[in-house]
């Protein structure tokens, strides 16, 4: 009876082994024949029978595959930045040291073709190349004070030749941006000493502005005073003495007008013997007495 058991056992144990190596023999076989693409990536075949990469192109989600002729080849078609450094000259023959920041990404329908002639490294390849071509092309056309004032202007210009030259590559560009510009010590010394130059003219404009408006007051002001001394001196022509007694009037009620008002002012009468006499006595006085 144990015999039996133990020959029962063997043939059960050998059933299920031989299951478990057919399920994984199969389980192969599907994790061989399928294949995912994620997000923000895009899938081109390599067939060895169909003579290499197919021209379609594997969205995302879950594709079939035939193992050992077929191959998957995911690639990246999201958007990513890169900056593009160049040190090259201007049209006045200034070195410019300068960075473009650009965002990038393939196009999608292209890729069977960008994969062929480039490989999956096609971004190292394209866009230092053409980025310092396109800079050194742009910037030669502009003079160093150019790339300052300009700077828009050449930014458009760059991306505009940019973009052309990328789409030869079949590589789209959504943004392009010079991030960085210097020049050489030279010319930032020199820069330095222009401004201070005009800022110098333009401070020796505004003395020479303001001297010149202090002549013209002074003028005005002697030929007022001019004009003054002559209308008095014509009038005591036709009056004498007469326009000085007015303008003694008119001190004489200014000072009585102030010392009315004034709360602090004794008055000490004059001496009297003299009117006795028959003579005149001397002026009474009006003192302001500071109480503080």
């Amino acid at each position: 009876w144990i015999s039996v058991l133990r020959s029962t056992m063997d043939k059960i144990l050998g059933r299920v082994s031989t299951a478990a190596g057919a399920l994984a023999v199969g389980a192969f076989t599907v994790n061989s024949c399928i294949y995912n693409v994620d997000g923000g990536e895009r899938a081109v075949l390599f067939d060895s029978l169909r003579g290499g990469i197919l021209p379609d192109v594997r969205s995302e989600g879950t594709h079939f595959v035939i193992p050992v002729i077929q191959r998957p080849i995911i690639l990246d078609v999201r958007t990513r930045p890169r900056e593009i450094p160049s040190v090259t000259g201007t049209k006045d023959l200034q070195m410019v040291n300068i960075k473009l920041r650009v965002l990038w990404r393939p196009v999608h329908e292209k890729l069977p073709q960008l994969y062929r002639e480039l490989g999956a490294d096609y971004d190292e390849r394209v866009l230092p190349s053409i980025g310092n071509e396109v800079l050194k092309a742009v910037v030669a056309q502009y003079n160093a004070e150019e790339l300052l004032s300009k700077r828009g202007e050449v930014s458009d210009r760059i991306k505009r030749e940019l973009t052309k030259r990328a789409e030869h590559f079949y590589i789209a560009l959504d943004d392009v941006a010079i991030t960085h510009l210097t020049f050489g010590r030279e010319f930032m010394k020199a820069i330095e000493s222009k401004q201070v130059a005009q800022q110098e003219a333009e401070r020796q404009q505004w003395v020479v502005a303001r001297a010149e408006q202090e002549r013209i007051a002074v003028v005005t002001r002697a030929e007022g005073e001019a004009e003054a001394a002559q209308i008095i001196t014509n009038a005591m022509e036709k009056a004498g003495n007469a326009v000085i007694e007015v303008r003694r009037i008119d001190a004489a009620k200014e000072i009585a007008a102030k010392l009315a008002n004034s709360r602090n002012i004794v008055y000490l009468p004059g001496g009297q013997s003299g009117h006795a006499a028959g003579g005149s006595g001397s002026p009474g006085l009006l003192l302001g007495i500071d109480t503080k």
